[in-house]
Order: C-alpha cells, then structure tokens, then sequence
C-alpha cells in the first residue's frame, strides 16, 4: 500500500494530464497590457510554454484590452519583449499571426457580438438598464446591512416588449449572463474536485459593458472556445470563477478546456505579490544582471511540478521534466535569496559550452565597459580580451552570483589598476620594496600561469617569503595584495596573478615598487 499515495481524484488528474485523446494541445498566455509583466504573469506564461511544449502543442499569447481606461502606453511592447528576453517564444499571437487571430481582444469586437446575440435570442443573457446610480446605492445597502454587494437581477424581469422600447430608445445598456442555481462542479488539474455555486453569491455578472467591450469573463471564454483552447493553465484566484465560465460554455452548448490552477505566489510575509513592488517585475531582474534562464528556473521552485524542486534546469530540462500532477496546491513563497545561487549555477552550465562562453564573455564586457566609461576609463588596463574576460570568468564563478558583481569594487583592480601612494605600501611594511623587488624576479622567471596553476603558484610565492628572513609571511602577502589589487581581501594573490596574466602582474608590482622608492638594503632585514 506503500507507493500508492495518490487520492483516486490526484490519481484520475495525472492520468488526464498524460492522456489527451489524440487532440492538439492549445495552452495560451493571456496578459492585460496595464503594466510591466511581473513574477506571477512569468510563472504562468512559463508552465503554459513548458505544457505545450513537453506536448508537442502550441503556446498562444492573447493581449486581453478590453478594458481601454486601463491600458498603459508600451505594456503591450514591453510584455514582448519580456517574453522574448525570458526564452518564451509564442507559436501564435500578435506579432507571430495565425489562424485564429485577431489576438487583440480589443479587435475580435465582431466574434463577440455575434455570439451575445445568441446568448439574447436563446433568453441566457438579456439587457440591464440600470444606471451607476441605482448599483453604486445597492452597493452602500449591501455595506451598510454586513453583505456582500450583489446585483439584485431587477432587469431580468422586464418583459419583452418593454425592453425591445428601451432599445429602442436608445437608452445605454449591460448584456447580463442569467446565472442559475447549482453551479457547474469541476475536475481541476491541480485542486481536484471543486464547486462553487455563483448563484447564492453573486448577481447576474456583465458580459458586455455599455461601450460595446465585452468583460473578462465572456471574452476570455469564447476566444478559449474559438481559438481551439484545450488547456487553461492560470493563477488560482479565477478558480471561484470558473464554475461561471462554464456555465457560459454551457448556454453557448460548447466543450469547455480543462482547467489547472496554479498556486499563488507569496512574499517572503506572506502578502500577495502586487504590482505595487518594483522588484517583482522581469524588467528589474533583467536590469539586475540575472541570466533569464536563472530567473525561469527560479520560478519553477514555487509551486514546482518537478519531481525534485529545487535544481538547476535549463528550458529543455524545465519542458521534459513538467508534470501538472507535481504541482502544490498550498501558495508558495518566494525565497529570494536563492536566486544569486541558481543563477551562479547556469553561469557555471554556460561557461561549459562554447556559446555559453561566448555569451557571458559579451555580456561581461557590455558591464565592463559601462564601468570604464562611468570612470572616465582612468587607470584602464591594456587589453581587455576575450582570452581575459574568459579568464576572469572561470576564476570566479563559484564567487558571484551575477556577472554584474565583477564590476563592483571588490572586483574593480581586473579592470582599472588600483591607485597607490608610498605611504599606503609602506604602512604595510617598511619593506615593500624589497618584496615586490623579489616577487618581479621570481614571476619573471615563470611562463605564464595557467588559470588551473594557482595551486602551484602559491607554494612558490611561500618560498620566495621564507627566503626573505625576517619578513612574516602574512606581511609579505599583505604587500602583493596591496600591489595588485589594493584591498584588503579577496581572491588569493595567487589567484590574482593568474586572473591578471604575467604580464598585467608585473606591471603592478613594478610600479607599486616605483611607488615604494625607498633605498633598500640588505641591512635594513637586520633592524626587524
């Protein structure tokens, strides 16, 4: 009895979901363009591209505009480019075209007219005249006696004829959805078995507004019906809405889609994300610096759908290992402080690969060469390579979480030679120069050090230490770094050399022995 831990309802879920009787699967990603796409919208997109994906199906992207006074000037462009930036490309949409299209809402005007028709002539839906006037004071009743605001359905009465006059009349209108008792119970992918009965709750909801828009809810259900939708993957605060929506498929005597519904996305205190916070949109991890593979694997660890959550995958991994039975049911919460590892992860996977490199070699310099040009490039170094940049790569990517971290001051001496003054090499030691004197002959001597060399780099600097009696290890060690790097941690001195190249290296300590300029005697060991 041991390995069977799924309900039979869990169980019926992951048979459905593996199972889709020879049909296309169609899976579609419907944004409204009122803003900058945020973790939460990502995270849907995502596991709506993965599904199709590891199904051979087709991801749709829908621009959901029917509600004008929101739209923000840009989202639409932007939401593309996000997507696109993210590896999330759709088969169908507006920029791609297809067969189904238009894939504005806001241009399809003429499919949803034709089918409210029926929905009026069929006696499902009728006209409601109420003015804002009338709702806006059944909503202060509802407040006032402790309800819920509902509309009280009073135009459902209204006979025929006189409503064909208020037509007629011009008098502005809603097309209302006559809701009915018993709402219709479904099998969701992810939650089970549920029901909600919209009737004991709410009013009849508006199909179409007086401006000839329809609403969410009949929009999104007779484009999921006409563009041959047969998934609907969305965040779980439609699933009360989704016995309305099919009862709507239900008057239109349509097949609705199955529905799975994916957990909410928490902060860290468990509020709702909202767009309200600037840091939860794409466009702030972009500017970041974070890998887009990084942030999409990062997402898949909140609510999962993976056998093992939290690992390092790459889309390909992301499409071949999604399964809808996998995901949660409880909200999940996002922990952050992950991301700089998940992230340093593909940076590690991408410098395995001969593309990888190239990309993080391009990358690295685009912040390179934004640092240098903020600093006025002063005290640049020679030559900054692909050989270099890769270099620098290798050396430290167990060390960053992103590539924008090796611009940041503990990080600046790979591409701006540090600047120094005797009293600062000498405050080290009164011997500097007698060091960095011995440590040029002693690098001079060497071929250039591999970047897998530093090992063997280090005993050979403890050795020209102890040569030097009388000057402590740690000091001798102190002086280089200064020469090198000027700071007072970081990367080895051994590793430091091999990251700058012999030539870069001897550089720095023959000037910083310049700077030291002090006679220096063999005696001068003797006072210590």
């Amino acid at each position: 009895m041991g390995i069977l831990r799924l309900s039979l309802s869990r169980a019926v879920r992951q048979f459905t979901t593996s199972t889709f009787s020879g049909c296309e699967v169609r899976v579609r990603f419907a944004p409204s363009p009122t803003g900058q796409l945020h973790l939460g919208g990502l995270r849907t997109a995502l596991y709506n591209y993965i599904f199709a994906k590891a199904h051979q199906g087709k991801f749709i992207l829908r621009i959901e505009d029917t509600d004008q006074a929101r739209l923000v000037t840009g989202a639409e462009e932007h939401l593309q480019n996000m997507l696109e930036w993210s590896g999330i490309n759709p088969d169908e949409g507006p920029v791609q075209g297809g067969d189904v299209g238009p894939y504005r809402q806001s241009e399809r005007l003429h499919i949803y007219k034709k089918h409210i028709e029926s929905l009026v002539e069929s006696g499902a839906a009728y006209h409601c005249f109420c003015t804002e006037q009338r709702l806006e004071l059944l909503r202060k009743e509802a407040v006032r006696n402790r309800q819920v605001p509902r509309y009280d359905n009073k135009c459902r009465h209204i006979p025929q004829q006189e409503m064909q006059d208020l037509l007629h009349s011009g008098k502005p209108s809603v097309v209302r959805f006559k809701l009915e008792p018993d709402g219709e119970s479904f099998e969701d992918l992810v939650y089970g078995k549920t029901s909600h009965d919209t009737f004991l709750i709410e009013g009849d909801p508006v199909l179409i507004k007086s401006d000839g828009y329809p609403t969410y809810h009949f929009a999104n259900v007779v484009d999921d019906h006409v563009m041959g939708i047969t998934h609907v993957l969305r965040g779980m605060e439609w699933l009360t809405s989704t016995p309305k929506h099919l009862s709507l498929y239900k008057a239109l005597h349509w097949t609705p889609p199955k529905f799975a519904h994916l957990p909410l996305l928490l902060n860290k205190d468990g509020s709702k994300l909202s767009k309200r916070q600037g840091d939860i949109f794409v466009q702030h991890f972009k500017d970041a610096g974070f890998l887009p593979e990084a942030l999409v694997n990062f997402i898949t660890f909140c609510g999962s759908g993976f056998e093992e959550n939290k690992e390092i995958r790459d889309m390909e991994q992301l499409i071949q290992e999604f399964s809808l039975d996998r995901v949660t049911t409880h909200s999940a919460v996002l922990e952050m402080r992950l991301l700089p590892d998940v992230n340093r992860g593909h940076i590690t996977r991408l410098l395995a690969r001969a593309e990888g490199r190239q990309r993080l070699v391009a990358q690295l310099r685009q912040d390179v060469e934004e640092l240098l040009t903020r600093s006025g490039e002063l005290g640049k170094i020679d030559d900054l390579t692909d050989e270099y940049l890769l270099r620098v790569l290798e050396a430290r990517k167990q060390h960053v979480g992103r590539l924008q971290d090796l611009c940041q001051s503990d990080h600046i001496y790979l591409w701006l030679r540090p600047s120094l003054s005797k009293e600062e090499l000498t405050s080290v030691s009164p011997h500097a120069e007698l060091v960095l004197e011995q440590v040029c002959k002693e690098i001079g001597n060497l071929q250039e050090v591999a970047l897998g060399e530093a090992g063997e780099l280090s005993p050979k600097l403890r050795r020209c230490s102890e040569s030097m009696a009388g000057i402590p290890y740690p000091v001798f060690m102190k002086v280089l770094r200064a020469a090198l790097s000027n700071l007072k941690k970081g990367a080895s001195v051994a590793e430091m050399i091999v990251m700058l190249g012999k030539r870069e290296a001897l550089y720095r300590l023959h000037v910083a022995k310049e700077i030291s300029g002090q006679p220096v005697t063999d005696n001068r060991l003797a006072t210590t």
